[in-house]
């Protein structure tokens, strides 16, 4: 193990690339992206990833240190490339092949910087699909005595439906859409009585639902059930990484234990503002700025 500080939250994942027929490129994954988010929020989140020793693994090292993020859990992997996913158009509409065997596949448990505390051990789903990179999770689940968050994020091929259920039982919050929640959950009921279901199948402290343009709903172990409408949105100008800005300021205010309430409001606020921009990240650090001094005062 690489000896490291202690940090604030630590986000596991896939760092990825999409990359387009012209041969341009975007950064992001949804792990990298909430990473970007928590970072121009104060919070200095380890990333705990893994790129290829190529162009596209430089990019990822020099975005970073440009954000002033910490790139002691970014591993280097001589055998397998940075993360891709190739982008086809048809009939105008995106088309996302997710590559195989790429390098954050296989995150080595045994480089993992040594981390004696954190806020929050943040995951998703993607980045579990080869066994390499479970086993470097369950290292750190096993290390940290902390909440654990887990993003839902199914793409198929690459998920089983008995593993990430699993996962939600080794979690305490976890975060999904109404889709996957009809596909892990239970059937013939409503979207509240699947959730409610959910959350004591799996013991969890709490569960957040996306509803889409219908905003969010969260419900806690205790019985609380917040709901949270987006306010109208003009000039969307795409909606990648939206569901990861509002997993930012969850887990914000998880982090700052802010009332539920507000931090769903902060959070499909600040999803709201990713929207009317291209790309899943925002480069402008004023504009985290006058959100947390906003939300400050409010």
């Amino acid at each position: 193990m690489n000896k490291a500080d202690d940090h604030g939250p630590v986000i596991f994942g896939e760092v990825l690339f999409d990359c387009f027929p012209d041969g341009a490129s975007v950064l992001g994954g949804a792990p990298f992206n909430v990473a970007w988010h928590l970072q121009a929020f104060g919070l200095s989140p380890l990333m705990i990833s893994r790129v290829g020793d190529d162009a596209l693994g430089a990019k990822v090292r020099e975005a970073m240190r440009n954000w002033q993020m910490d790139t002691r859990g970014l591993q280097t992997d001589p055998a397998h490339p940075t993360g891709s996913v190739e982008v086809e158009i048809v009939s105008d509409e995106p088309r996302y092949t997710i590559l195989d065997q790429r390098a954050y596949d296989h995150i080595d448990p045994t480089r993992l910087p040594s981390v004696e505390a954190a806020q929050l051990l943040y995951h998703g789903t993607l980045a579990l699909r080869n066994a390499r990179s479970r086993g470097a999770l369950e290292y750190l689940r096993g290390t940290l005595e902390t909440t654990i968050l887990l993003d839902v994020n199914l793409r198929d091929p690459w998920w089983k439906r008995e593993e990430v259920l699993a996962l939600a039982d080794a979690s305490d919050w976890v975060k999904l859409n109404e889709d996957e929640l009809a596909l892990l959950g239970e059937t013939g009921a409503d979207v509240h009585a699947r959730a409610r279901r959910f959350l004591q199948r799996h013991a969890l402290s709490g569960l957040v639902v996306t509803l889409g343009s219908r905003g969010a709903v969260a419900y806690t172990a205790a019985g609380e059930t917040t709901a949270v409408e987006p306010a109208a949105v003009q000039d969307i100008v795409d909606t990648v990484g939206a569901g990861d800005a509002f997993t930012s300021v969850l887990i914000l205010g998880l982090i700052r234990h802010w009332p539920l309430a507000a931090t769903l409001r902060r959070a499909q606020e600040f999803a709201s503002r990713v929207v009317v921009q291209r790309g899943a990240t925002i480069h402008d650090p004023a504009i985290y700025r006058g959100l947390m001094k906003k939300w400050r005062t409010v």
